[in-house]
């Protein structure tokens, strides 16, 4: 299974605000620069981070944005259901009743415990994990 770039680029501006967010606002083509992103899509990401309340933007010539909450408060699935939605490999894991044999299904099983396996990845680390393991790979 592969991740989108939506969800692969939306974490990686996320982990930059909580590391370069501490002295104040961000500003978007700061960000787009360091993580190689485009500021037109980073502008979508960070709308849909904004919606769920992830990221505060505040506009003016001293505009940017920062965290909506301490990087310690933002648990990585919600990031990731933010960009992506729900961690569903298959449709029928978040609903059963779109398959007539789900309720029969072991391979659907699987997908489940796939699911509630990246759940538990994502749930149990904060934002706050995600910075401190990249200032330990910077020195």
């Amino acid at each position: 299974m592969k991740f989108s770039t939506r969800a692969r680029y939306g974490m990686r501006a996320m982990l930059d605000l909580a590391v370069n967010g501490d002295s104040g606002l961000v500003l978007l083509k700061d960000i787009a620069a360091r993580q190689a992103i485009s500021k037109r899509y980073l502008e979508h990401m960070m709308t849909l981070l904004r919606n769920r309340g992830l990221v505060i933007a505040e506009r003016g010539a001293a505009g940017g944005y920062r965290l909506g909450r301490p990087a310690a408060e933002i648990r990585l699935d919600e990031i990731f259901e933010a960009l992506e939605g729900d961690i569903s490999p298959v449709d029928c894991v978040r609903d059963s009743s779109v398959c007539g044999r789900a309720d029969d299904c072991v391979v659907r099983d699987l997908w489940c415990e796939v699911a509630g396996a990246m759940r538990g990845v994502l749930t149990g680390k904060t934002l706050a994990d995600l910075r401190d393991q990249w200032e330990k790979r910077q020195g």
